[in-house]
């Protein structure tokens, strides 16, 4: 499950000292030797390399399709939400021990954690609506939805917006794209619970909660920064710069979008545009920086084209070539 990818790398890890472990037990015949036993009462799906999952949306009620809703659109929308999420997700896992100190080493990685967790109900929501749009392993069998979403497709396979998938830079720049992200997609996940598609409406009533602490976390890192030294305000400014560009993105909206939004299942980002940068101004004001206006940047750059059309970065390849190495050499493998 992709749920374990990053923590779950590490739970792989433990689980396979622990599969030794539990070998060199099974060979004394003595399962006290077997300094794992304790810890899980001999029930190992209670860790990371258990293999009884449950699923993602099993509290979430009927996965009927709605009338009026195109399956095949909602699973193309819920694929843009959870590609979004999980690559802005792996990028601030990428933080882990690299972060200035503990608490924010945690911080982000509980954001990351977050996103994780709504990419899996909206990768599952995908795979439920539309069950043939879910891709194909090599040996042409099928994986769960999440994992075959996050680790099977090629790069122009994915439909996230360029913000999340560009190289991390200092921890001033982590700050101000989750804080660009986080107000972004708090506006569009509060409509959101509005939904026609009650698995949609209650996978955005969830991740409101998370992303209005993302959001707060973020503005309140980018007031002190900016307000602090010469040196912090520099980096803030500087991110804000790099980043900026990549804001006119967010409200582009794509067909899909589009007609999602006519059905009363989705949200047109265009709507929430103006929201987005009364909320930003306000952090902005806060820090005593100027008020950027995101009609001075165009998409003519990508012919209109963008991350939802599947044009990435090659940041994003090289991204994808390192989180999917492990799924690709072993699609078939049991963790």
């Amino acid at each position: 499950m992709i749920s374990t990818g990053s923590t779950g790398g590490a739970g792989g890890s433990t689980g396979g000292a622990g599969g030794s472990t539990g070998g060199a037990g099974g060979s004394t015949g003595d399962v006290h030797d077997n300094p794992y036993e304790g810890l899980y009462g001999g029930d190992a799906t209670h860790w990371a390399f258990g293999t009884a999952f449950e699923d993602p949306l099993a509290t979430l009620g009927d996965t009927t399709v709605p009338d009026g809703v195109d399956p095949h659109d909602l699973a193309s929308y819920a694929v843009m939400l959870a590609d979004d999420a999980l690559v802005m997700s792996h990028r601030l896992a990428q933080w882990c021990s690299n972060a200035p100190d503990l608490e924010e080493d945690v911080a982000l990685a509980n954001v990351a954690l977050d996103l994780l967790g709504q990419a899996r109900l909206l990768y599952t929501r995908a795979g439920t609506a539309d069950p043939e749009g879910v891709p194909v392993l090599a040996e042409g069998s099928r994986a769960a939805a999440e994992d075959a979403f996050a680790s099977f497709r090629d790069v122009g396979d994915f439909h996230n917006v360029a913000l999340v998938e560009v190289e991390n830079g200092d921890f001033a720049d982590a700050v101000v794209r989750i804080l660009l992200f986080a107000t972004w997609r708090l506006a569009l996940m509060e409509r959101l619970r509005d939904s026609t598609d009650p698995v949609l409406a209650a996978i955005a009533a969830k991740a409101v909660k998370e992303l209005t602490y993302h959001r707060d976390y973020a503005g309140r890192w980018v007031v002190v920064l900016a307000g602090g030294t010469d040196e912090s305000r520099r980096r803030v400014l500087a991110a804000r710069d790099a980043l900026w560009p990549l804001r006119a993105e967010l409200g582009a909206t794509h067909p899909v979008e589009a007609r999602m939004a006519e059905s009363g299942a989705g949200v047109d980002p265009a709507t929430v545009d103006d929201e987005v940068d009364d909320v930003l101004a306000q952090v902005w004001e806060a820090g005593g920086l100027d008020r950027l206006d995101r009609r001075s940047v165009g998409l003519d750059r990508l012919d209109r084209r963008t991350g939802r059309h599947g044009v990435h970065t090659e940041d994003l390849a090289k991204m994808l070539a390192e989180m999917q190495s492990v799924a690709r050499a072993h699609p078939t493998g049991r963790w």
